[in-house]
């Protein structure tokens, strides 16, 4: 009973110990590529949906609550010059679409379909029990894609396939 007591006052904040601080109660169960790209997340925010050449990726995962957005800036090249992501969910999710929406500047669209959740959980060092943030950043660069080609096909008179 005691232990419980000490530990709920601890994640309170309600402890007699001056060095407890909930970050360095979350980096010992985080990574530092986690906390990091969750203190710093890199290119947040959005670009104009409606944009031809902006490609946007909505995804979720409803049994966490995790939602993600990716957008990505294409040239005519078919090269990824900006991305922009905006995440509501825990801070694993937060870092993986942050660090996807680094791995994918620069890159082909081509190239961007070949990065896989394993090699994004991998880099953060996400536990188990985090793998689906690794999913949803995965297929938010998918969705992010598909959703430029459907664009350029329409632009084009073409017809999109469901």
């Amino acid at each position: 009973m005691m232990l419980r007591q000490t530990a709920r006052k601890a994640l309170l904040g309600l402890s007699s110990q001056r060095n407890f601080s909930p970050v360095s109660f979350a980096s010992r169960l985080y990574h530092s590529n986690v906390i990091d790209h969750y203190e710093n997340p890199r290119n947040v925010g959005s670009f104009d949906k409606n944009d031809s050449n902006v490609g946007t990726g909505l995804v979720g995962a409803p049994s966490c609550g995790d939602v993600m957005k990716l957008q990505v800036k294409i040239d005519s090249s078919g090269q990824i010059t900006d991305a922009r992501f905006k995440t509501f969910g825990c801070g694993s999710a937060i870092a993986a679409s942050s660090l996807a929406s680094e791995w994918v500047k620069g890159k082909s669209m081509e190239e961007v379909l070949t990065i896989k959740n394993s090699q994004i959980a991998k880099h953060l060092s996400l536990p188990p029990v985090k793998l689906h943030c690794s999913m949803l950043a995965e297929d938010a660069i998918r969705a992010a894609v598909e959703d430029y080609k459907n664009k350029q096909a329409e632009a084009n008179g073409e017809t999109v396939e469901a």
